[in-house]
């Protein structure tokens, strides 16, 4: 089992006198309290084994705080297993793995219970205070705020989507984990969604991990960019194209061939 340390971190640095000579030691100090203060997630040697089949191999990985990171890789190569780790709902693991904070998470499918009403779904084991309240302006600020009261099988599928991001914002966790969250939206209403994902991400600052097949997805919305192989992060690249991105931006098609090699695809398709 990994040793899931969550909770938050906290270290005192003491003020000093401007031009003073701090001691070696307390220069180190100080650089480890800040590396930590600015990190949010890290794991260490992570195995996971089904039977004979090692999915993750000794992965590390560190997601630092407000950081978007997308995660690709093959069909199998163990996305949605990471992603579970870090959620902390699978206890075969095993490894060191660190969360600094809470963790919610928005699956490919929206998972609302069908008995209760949209704002109740969103209300559904929160502790905050007024949760009913803070359900609602989460509501509002995905567009949902006269669906309140809607049942979920009423909602359009970008609805039910939205109201599940709102779900896992409600909880203002330090890491929000993305499970191909837009793969079964069409393709308009998942532009709408993209763009809505960066808002409520610059709006309340989560250290973000997006699993996704879709390479596109990953260079519109992601700071640093990594590729799971052999169980094992094998590729990263960092994204520094300014937002709004498009597409067609020179640094981002030379990014997306090099993405496309790392997985395996050619222009004649699959290696």
């Amino acid at each position: 089992m990994a040793a899931r340390v969550p909770g938050p971190v906290s270290a005192t640095v003491s003020a000093q006198a401007p031009g003073a000579v701090r001691p070696a030691a307390t220069v180190a100090a100080t650089a480890v309290a800040t590396a930590v203060a600015t990190v949010v997630a890290t794991v260490r040697g992570l195995t996971r084994r089904f039977g004979d089949r090692t999915v993750l191999d000794g992965l590390d990985l560190t997601i630092g705080r407000g950081e978007f990171v997308a995660l690709l890789g093959r069909s199998g190569s163990g996305k949605s297993t990471l992603l579970r780790a870090l959620a902390g709902l699978d206890e075969e693991v095993e490894g060191g793995l660190e969360v600094d904070g809470s963790v919610a998470v928005a699956f490919q499918e929206p998972r609302l219970v069908p008995w209760k009403r949209v704002r109740d779904n969103l209300t559904l084991g929160l502790t905050a205070p007024d949760p009913a309240g803070r359900a609602e302006a989460a509501l509002a600020e995905v567009g949902l705020a006269d669906r309140a009261r809607a049942w979920p099988l009423t909602l359009s599928g970008g609805e039910a989507q939205r109201a599940s991001l709102a779900r896992a914002l409600v909880r203002e966790p330090g890491l929000l984990l993305l499970d191909e969250p837009f793969s079964a939206l069409d393709a308009l209403t998942r532009i709408t969604v993209h763009r809505l994902v960066l808002d409520l991400w610059a709006a309340h600052g989560p250290a973000v991990l997006l699993v996704t097949h879709d390479v596109d997805e990953a260079l519109l919305l992601a700071d640093r960019i990594l590729v799971l192989d052999g169980g094992r992060l094998a590729h990263e690249w960092t994204v520094a194209a300014p937002r709004p991105r498009h597409r067609d931006h020179p640094d981002l098609l030379t990014l997306r061939a090099a993405l496309l090699s790392a997985l395996g695809v050619t222009p004649e398709g699959p290696a």
